[in-house]
């Protein structure tokens, strides 16, 4: 039988599934976690410990179509003056619960576009930051960079602040496809937002590109990627356009006749996966490339590589704090996540209170199949020495779990003494598999293609 077809049968062209950036993953929070829950787990931080802090910036000047992020448009500055006193308040709030001593071993600013902060608004934000939790020593401080919504100025503040790694959004370049998804970025813009970046000193680049676009071909996505190898990104996040106008009402003006078919879809990965190998670079999970001597790729060859809200980390923090309207925040005991509108998020951090909608405590066998799942999207493999020296009770229940999988997918993967890996003819199915080990419904939850 042919791969594709192989492929098919184990569901690959039709199958909706979650990208496991957690697990449970975000569509199985419940409201009984709350605000007096997310102090308590702030507070059970460890003195003196690392942590990550992700600061969510909801708004843009355009709404990009293709875009499914909680996201709200704005012509002018002042509701997002409004938005970054309240964010201010909320890291005040965190700073009177954290214990003594914690540091930031990485900081995120996301959206939204955080570049729309004028450079007054990124220097107040940086130092409301800095006086409850400092950078620790070799910490990793990233933004979110809109080509479009950037110039000298606010890339001088930011390199002030304290950035030294910037995510460069792309998509692609194609003018038809642009057009389409309501994203007009040229090249040129696209490389003086890198030129200016790398002017002040900020030479971590990372950039993303997304693949099955509506008009999107292989001669096309090539044409990108080509482009974008000339910015010489050190790691570049190679995405699955995800068409859920269900979810994402503005994707409603995007026809979904112009979109590629699930199989044209693979060929679109796979054409750009091989153009970035050629050019050096190394696969990173499912979905994300790295140069050799980028923190992503090595973490990967030493088996430290996490996944979480942002993607594949090289992050050794074992808590997130996440903040602003949405955002969600990972502690040993569970997730929250605050509310989305920022009406609601607004109010809570005004009245003194922690603005956490939802979330999940962690129970029973989550934190078990929740390894399983990070083992697979990162390393391909779950080892059972990696298991027992983690869960020793749980390498019986593991070793069924295993055999159950690979009784279903066959010859995509391969079951030893040591553990379950996937077969490089079977990565595509990585998601899918991931699923297997997922104990919760997901008949509602409205998850994406698996490829």
């Amino acid at each position: 039988m042919h791969m594709t077809s192989k492929l098919a049968k184990l569901g690959l062209f039709d199958a909706m599934v979650p990208r496991y950036t957690s697990y449970p993953t975000a569509p199985q929070f419940k409201p009984e976690t709350g605000s007096a829950q997310m102090e308590r787990w702030i507070r059970a931080i460890p003195p003196g410990s690392q942590i990550s802090l992700y600061l969510h910036i909801p708004f843009c000047r355009r709404l990009c179509w293709f875009c499914a992020c909680r996201t709200q448009g704005t012509q002018t500055l002042s509701p997002v003056a409004g938005y970054l006193d309240t964010l201010i308040q909320e890291i005040e709030m965190l700073g009177h619960l954290l214990p003594e001593g914690v540091t930031l071993s990485r900081m995120h600013w996301g959206g939204g576009t955080p570049t729309l902060l004028s450079p007054p608004m990124i220097a107040e934000l940086a130092q409301a930051v800095r006086q409850v939790a400092p950078l620790a020593e070799r910490a990793e401080f990233s933004v979110e960079i809109d080509p479009n919504e950037i110039d000298s100025e606010r890339v001088d503040a930011l390199a002030a602040a304290g950035m030294n790694r910037a995510s460069i959004g792309v998509q692609d370049f194609d003018p038809e496809v642009q057009n389409t998804i309501g994203r007009i970025q040229d090249f040129k813009v696209t490389q003086q937002a890198a030129n200016m970046l790398r002017d002040v000193g900020i030479t971590s680049l990372n950039a993303d590109i997304l693949y099955g676009l509506p008009h999107q071909t292989e001669a096309r996505i090539a044409d990108s990627v080509q482009k974008l190898l000339t910015l010489n990104p050190d790691r570049v996040a190679l995405y699955g356009y995800a068409h859920v106008p269900w979810m994402a009402r503005r994707q409603s003006m995007i026809p979904s006749d112009a979109l590629p078919a699930p199989e044209r879809r693979l060929n679109l990965f796979d054409t750009a996966a091989r153009l970035f190998e050629w050019d050096g670079y190394r696969q990173i999970g499912i979905d994300h490339f790295a140069v050799p001597q980028d923190g992503l790729a090595i973490a990967a060859q030493s088996g430290q590589l996490r996944r979480n809200f942002q993607g594949y980390t090289d992050d050794p923090a074992e808590v997130l704090v996440g903040l602003g309207a949405s955002a969600i925040s990972r502690f040993p005991q569970g997730y929250a996540q605050n509310a989305s509108a920022t009406s609601a998020y607004a109010k809570a951090i005004q009245g003194a209170r922690f603005a956490t909608a939802r979330g999940h405590s962690f129970a029973g066998e989550d934190l078990l199949r929740a390894r399983l799942i990070e083992a697979v999207m990162c390393d391909f493999e779950v080892r059972f020495d990696d298991i027992a020296e983690r869960f020793p009770h749980g390498v019986a229940r593991v070793a069924e779990l295993l055999q159950s999988a690979a009784d279903h997918f066959g010859e995509m993967v391969q079951l030893a003494d040591t553990g379950l890996r996937i077969r490089p003819q079977g990565r595509p199915l990585t998601r899918i598999i991931a699923r297997f080990f997922d104990a919760y419904d997901m008949s509602g939850a409205g998850h994406a293609s698996a490829i």
